[in-house]
């Protein structure tokens, strides 16, 4: 929280605590209200910047929230708040709006890129697992979701201090293979696969589902494939492994066009020997039963379908390695938190096996494994199947975008350098951005049209906009303007109404980041930044700047523009977007 919101709940904690004394309530841990998380923010700045409901209080004191309310307000003073008043039960304050300015703008200034960390995480690890698509198959649409909220969480947990393990758990291991292998022995050629990479091999898996639906045997050899695969067999492994480095060189492609990288690229297949110790360790501690020849452990007491172990050919299954996977990433890296970022439709999946992993005496599975789901993505209403053929690839996406922005670069600044860069760094932000509106659970339909758009409440906006603020101090420096990351004096200024929203919005960006990481939703962010360019585009149209007469002003509102500048581009960074500092 800014540092006038800190010292109300400092004073207000304080005057709390007298009130109770008075009445003769002692306060202790268990009843002692968190003051600085009860604040609102009203809807109406007539009824103040920061409002006080007092409805939780009343059993505590024993009072009418109008009476509390009067009674916080009997003698309170806060540095940094022009008045306080009583409307009903709430206590409305109303900020000295050049106090605000002063401390939000220099803050700013001092922190710089840091403005809106906070230390949460010193001293801790995160593990991330995100992205991790099935190689052999190309990225898709729907890989986007699990990719940038990811790597946006990432962005986040390192930004509030801690130390964050980014891994790709390639989908390198399955049944999958077993197909992929019968069809490639029945249908493929080496030199289709060579040229065509991705394109090639999902050709083959399209084929395969399409031939197995006239014989249903097919999905009986590659179940026997993969078993195969899973004891080594070696020509089985050849092609697996082939399969893998073609798949890479595709998606890394993309990772690069995203700014994205990972720290651990271990797949399905590294937890191949770890699972083994997995099974016995459930057998040791009796939770493993017999059903129809396949090894479940039994979840009913949890409201939950068995957990499935082991089919009934003895191949493992998606529980058995994520288990796996997560004991040896406690192990490795001892972490104090580990997020998985999949699809909704896989909740029930990390519910059985986060419970498994608890009734194997793992007491931190209950505490340290966080889910965090996402919706999923139809194109025009169309679900979208890998087997149907039916998907929108990412890279035909981003060249789709790419293209229409240096089509309007060419049109409204020809002589830009580095358009092709521009260009697509415009055009790939357009698309995580139109993505990460939304909140993530929710379901999207995604709209070419929309999300291409160049007007409107999207990327390219926000990007021209932090472009403005960098062009702005540009012709600052030229004018002679060296002091813009130095202390600004405010005495005696003024604030006009665009300044005052465009303050107390960029005051708000240290509680955004809470609030994103808390909830795991980095679309927090996203909307915020669609505040922050609302109020500066208002206030650049409104306000004179560069042409103020008035030389403190000028400077006031230039180091006002320096800070949203820092404020939009910290925030870019937590979103996946880069930076340009011209379009």
């Amino acid at each position: 929280m800014n540092e006038i919101k800190q010292k109300a709940a400092a004073a207000l904690t304080e005057k709390l605590t007298a009130v109770c004394a008075a009445s003769g309530i002692p306060l202790n841990e268990d009843n002692m209200p968190a003051v600085g998380d009860m604040f609102e923010y009203p809807p109406d700045p007539k009824l103040g910047d920061l409002a006080f409901p007092c409805f939780k209080l009343a059993k505590l004191l024993r009072m009418a929230p109008p009476k509390i309310a009067a009674a916080l307000a009997d003698g309170l003073t806060v540095e940094g708040i022009a008045k306080i008043e009583v409307v009903g039960g709430y206590l409305n304050l109303f900020n000295d709006q050049t106090a605000l300015a002063a401390a939000t703008i220099n803050t700013i200034l001092a922190k710089g890129e840091r403005y809106g960390a906070n230390d949460e995480g010193v001293g801790k690890t995160v593990v991330l697992d995100y992205s991790s698509p099935n190689v052999a198959k190309p990225f898709h649409i729907g890989h986007l979701g699990t990719t940038v909220i990811g790597h946006s969480l990432k962005k986040l947990h390192a930004f509030c201090g801690y130390n964050c393990i980014g891994i790709n758990h390639l989908g390198d291991w399955g049944t999958q293979f077993g197909k992929m292998i019968v069809a490639y022995k029945k249908w493929g050629k080496a030199e289709d696969i060579e040229a065509g990479g991705c394109d090639a091999m999902v050709e083959l898996y399209v084929k395969f589902h399409e031939e197995a639906e006239k014989d249903p045997a097919l999905n009986d050899e590659a179940r026997a494939a993969f078993a195969a695969l899973e004891h080594g067999e070696p020509e089985h492994l050849r092609l697996w492994k082939w399969f893998i480095e073609i798949s890479l060189k595709e998606y890394e492609r993309t990772y690069k066009q995203l700014g994205i990288t990972f720290d651990s690229y271990n797949g399905e297949s590294f937890y191949t020997d770890k699972m083994p110790a997995v099974v016995e360790e459930l057998k040791e501690k009796n939770l493993m039963k017999i059903d129809d020849g396949a090894s479940i452990i039994d979840l009913e007491a949890y409201n939950m379908p068995p957990c499935l172990i082991l089919k009934r050919d003895g191949s493992t299954l998606y529980p058995t390695r994520d288990i796996a996977a997560a004991l040896y990433r406690k192990n490795t890296y001892h972490f104090d938190k580990c997020i998985y970022v999949t699809s909704a439709g896989q909740s029930l999946h990390f519910a059985q096996w986060f419970k498994v992993l608890e009734l194997m005496g793992y007491d931190w599975a209950k505490t340290e494994l966080v889910h965090v789901p996402y919706g999923t993505v139809s194109i025009d209403g169309a679900k979208l199947s890998t087997r149907a053929g039916n998907v929108v690839l990412l890279r035909d996406l981003f060249t789709q975008a790419i293209e229409k922005v240096a089509a309007i670069m060419e049109e409204k600044n020809p002589n830009l350098e580095n358009k092709a860069e521009v260009a697509e760094s415009v055009g790939v932000g357009a698309i995580i951005f139109y993505y990460l509106s939304s909140g993530r659970i929710r379901d999207i339909n995604f709209i070419m049209e929309d999300a291409l758009s160049f007007e409107g409440s999207t990327g390219p906006y926000a990007q021209y906009t932090y472009a403005r603020t960098c062009s702005i101090l540009r012709k600052a420096k030229e004018n002679g303007m060296t002091d813009i990351d130095a202390p600004a004096d405010l005495t005696g200024i003024t604030m006009d109404e665009e300044e005052n929203a465009l303050v107390k919005t960029l005051a708000l960006f240290p509680e955004k980041v809470a609030q994103a990481l808390r909830e795991y939703e980095p679309s927090v962010i996203t909307r915020y930044i669609l505040d922050v360019c609302a109020d500066f585009n208002r206030f650049y149209h409104d306000q004179q700047i560069l042409t103020c007469e008035d030389e403190k002003v000028r400077s006031m509102r230039v180091k006002l523009t320096a800070c949203t500048r820092y404020v939009l581009g910290t925030a870019f960074d937590l979103i996946c977007i880069k930076k340009n500092e011209k379009i």
